[in-house]
């Protein structure tokens, strides 16, 4: 049994030998677990507020508090930003249906930056105590590297570019 979305339709697939009303049943079962998990990939701002307050006390001690953080249609060149003196945090949308530890290390980059400007060393600091801070770099790196763009004639350009994506 499986499904998956395809545009606005969704696909179940489910043995022939079952009856109607078990058919039903695990059509239902199925459906709510793929809500679930879009729900999961894909964050309310509510959600994601709340997700940001919970990786700053995990990995920053609780120091970094943001007053709002939510999800934007504008980031065509960063994956998120923030402005320290609001406290506010933006999430570029192209982050949606990522894995939620990548969305987690562009959330723990930017309340690092509620704390430290720049990127500095006690910047990156900050960052390092999230355990897959290096694996979600790399992830994003590799969406920088495949989408070809400009200017990513070599490993100093699609660093510096993870760099400025990540906020």
């Amino acid at each position: 049994m499986s499904a998956y979305r395809d545009g606005d339709k969704t696909i179940v697939m489910v043995p022939s030998r079952l009856s109607a009303a078990e058919e039903e049943q695990w059509i239902a079962t199925i459906l709510q677990r793929l809500a679930e998990r879009e729900r999961r990939r894909r964050p309310s701002d509510t959600a994601l507020h709340d997700r940001a307050r919970e990786l700053s006390r995990r990995y920053l001690g609780g120091d970094a508090e943001p007053v709002s953080v939510r999800w934007v249609e504008n980031q065509r060149s960063r994956w998120g930003s923030c402005t320290p003196d609001d406290g506010t945090i933006r999430l570029s949308t192209r982050l949606r249906g990522m894995p939620s530890w990548v969305v987690d290390y562009v959330l723990v980059h930017e309340l690092a930056h509620l704390l430290v400007p720049g990127h500095g060393p006690e910047f990156w600091e900050l960052v390092s105590r999230y355990p897959k801070t290096e694996r979600a770099r790399g992830f994003l790196e590799g969406i920088v590297a495949a989408a070809h763009l400009p200017g990513m004639d070599d490993e100093d350009d699609v660093e510096e570019m993870a760099h400025e994506a990540a906020g």
